[in-house]
């Protein structure tokens, strides 16, 4: 018998910037990452509880209570902030706190407890030397550790598939995938061709890729993990 996720669940999301005291101008990239959440805040204004802010300077947060947004708010923060490398726990569960859309800062649950969690199992594991490689990871409670572990399995995997990524297929799948992810409107916002789009996606091995992160938001949007 399999369980079901509770209909009320909410996922934080909590993140921090690896290696920031080693960025050349610290300030310009926090401007350009408070620029990015905004956006995001904006264009997923819909999908949030409480909107994505910066928390101590190098590290950010959001609550969203629709969990199909997850994997899309992610990768569109990753490529937006590129070549500066990110992490990011994700926690599903409830919030215990009176939710506020703006300042997340005084909110509390278990949702926030498994994010942060993940983040310091992150951190561990990049000190390992038998580490795996990961810079995001999913909690969802004691109850589904199974299907986190499936569900984390595949972010690790695709973890590997991008850090083989190049700035330039990165600059193109940014712009795919804000480009409602047509060709000829990436050709034309980057005054290239669309067969060199193509050539970039494909190189990048990008729709392997978001198959996999829509694979894992769809199954977190759902009630269910499969039949009882």
């Amino acid at each position: 018998m399999t369980k079901q996720f509770e209909d009320n669940l909410y996922a934080a999301i909590i993140g921090d910037i690896k290696h920031s005291r080693k960025i050349a101008n610290r300030k310009e990239a926090q401007e350009q990452f408070r620029f990015v959440l905004q956006s995001i805040n904006e264009k997923y204004a819909d999908d949030i509880a409480s909107q994505f802010i910066i928390t101590l300077g190098d590290s950010f947060q959001g609550l969203l209570k629709n969990k199909q947004s997850i994997m899309n708010i992610i990768f569109e923060i990753e490529l937006a902030m590129s070549p500066i490398e990110l992490r990011f726990g994700i926690g599903l569960g409830d919030v215990s706190t009176t939710i506020q859309r703006e300042n997340s800062m005084e909110m509390d649950g278990t949702a926030y407890h498994r994010a942060r969690q993940m983040i310091e199992t992150i951190e561990d594991n990049e000190t390992k030397y038998t580490k795996r490689e990961t810079n995001m990871m999913i909690f969802s409670g004691d109850d589904y550790q199974q299907t986190d572990q499936l569900l984390n399995t595949i972010l690790s995997l695709a973890t590997a598939l991008k850090s083989k990524w190049t700035d330039r297929q990165k600059e193109v799948m940014y712009a795919y995938f804000t480009n409602g992810e047509n060709q000829y409107k990436t050709a034309e916002a980057l005054g290239i061709g669309q067969s060199s789009v193509n050539k970039a996606l494909n190189a990048a091995k990008y729709y392997t890729y978001k198959t996999a992160f829509t694979n894992v938001s769809l199954f977190l949007s759902k009630n269910s993990q499969g039949e009882e």
